[in-house]
């Protein structure tokens, strides 16, 4: 899978890892693989930023002093080594500023040192840590210049905030085969963001892929519609009655395949369903004949209560009497009044019916 990194272990698994497990989608499912982690997070407490700010500056005016007073060469020899002093000072209070580091509500900073990992702030807040470690992001854009130069861009603090990820109509087969377009949308946060930045390449980008393989994989596993009516009481799951299900079902599938990497699936949901365009007028055409067959079905079956019954009610009042031969005349006549497409024009009868 291009774009992501992840370290699959085939032998036996340290307890000490973290292990996310999940179904490849278009594989065997009862082949899992596993995305292991062998670094703990560690969440820092670091040293209040304001405190380290403010010795910087104060730092910063005494080596400024110093260096002036060893530039006048009041102090002879002496003087070299204040002007020596002020700069190696100087030097060492610039490198402090580049421990400050700054925290919003609903984030958090990876941090590095020199390759290794160095610890997660969580908190808000402004703080001092160690002037080398460096915040590492995976998931920050990046840009191509002109000269083919590819730089980074973007917030170096992962976010916690709730994300949604509207995934692409994309064109799959349901169960029965028919080409059925279909889009969701999948609400998703990031709980563990040391996992988020260690576990894949980029956690955006691998997100967005498991979503189209789970939505893929799940979708044939229903039909878009129940075109049968037997009558037997038994309703089947489909894409367009049960959506919600369906939806559930995702979301369970994805959170099993991103767990690894540090996300939460909060929700998923349906936003567009419907045939391709190469099937839509043939299926709406299917639809509508069931919709008719239906509805004739519901049609005859009133119709024979009502014939029935007005039989019954004429026999038990002796209005008039009948012979089978004119029952059946009667009946042939009242279903088509009730059955016809079209409103009947009876021709009334002032003879004898006989």
């Amino acid at each position: 899978m291009e774009g992501n990194n992840m370290n699959m272990n085939q032998g036996p698994m340290d307890p000490n890892m973290n292990p996310g497990n999940f179904n490849p989608g278009g594989g065997n499912p009862n082949r899992n693989i596993n995305m292991t982690m062998n670094i703990q997070e560690k969440v820092l407490n670091p040293a209040p930023g304001f405190l380290m700010l403010f010795v910087n500056i104060f730092g910063l005016i005494i080596s400024l002093g110093i260096g002036i007073i060893g530039v006048t060469g009041i102090l002879g020899w002496f003087s070299a080594v204040l002007v020596l002093l002020a700069l190696v000072l100087i030097v060492m209070f610039c490198i402090f500023f580049a421990g400050l580091k700054t925290v919003k509500p609903n984030e958090a900073i990876v941090l590095t040192f020199f390759g290794k990992y160095y610890g997660t702030i969580k908190k808000p807040g402004f703080f001092f840590v160690n002037p080398f470690a460096t915040t590492f992001n995976p998931a920050r854009s990046v840009v191509v210049n002109a000269q083919g130069q590819a730089t980074s861009v973007g917030p170096r603090a992962i976010s916690l905030k709730v994300n949604t990820l509207d995934n692409q109509r994309q064109k799959v087969n349901d169960i029965l085969g028919n080409p059925i377009i279909i889009g969701a949308v999948v609400i998703w946060k990031v709980v563990d963001p040391t996992r988020a930045v260690f576990a894949v390449e980029n956690f955006r980008n691998y997100l967005s892929i498991q979503c189209d393989s789970t939505i893929r994989n799940i979708a044939r596993l229903y039909p878009y519609d129940d075109m049968d009516d037997d009558g037997d009481g038994i309703v089947e799951k489909t894409l367009r009655g049960s959506s919600q299900e369906v939806a559930d079902r995702m979301k369970a599938e994805l959170q099993t395949r991103v767990e690894g990497a540090g996300l939460e699936i909060l929700e998923v949901r349906i936003t567009h369903l419907s045939y391709s365009e190469e099937i839509a007028a043939a299926m709406l055409q299917r639809q509508q004949a069931v919709a008719i067959i239906a509805a004739r079905r519901k049609i005859v079956e009133g119709a024979v209560s009502m014939v029935e019954m007005a039989i019954d009610q004429l026999s038990e009042k002796d209005v008039v009497v009948l012979d089978n031969e004119r029952k059946a005349q009667m009946v042939s006549n009242l279903m088509v009044v009730l059955c016809g497409n079209k409103e009947a024009q009876p021709v009334v009868n002032s003879g004898s019916i006989y």
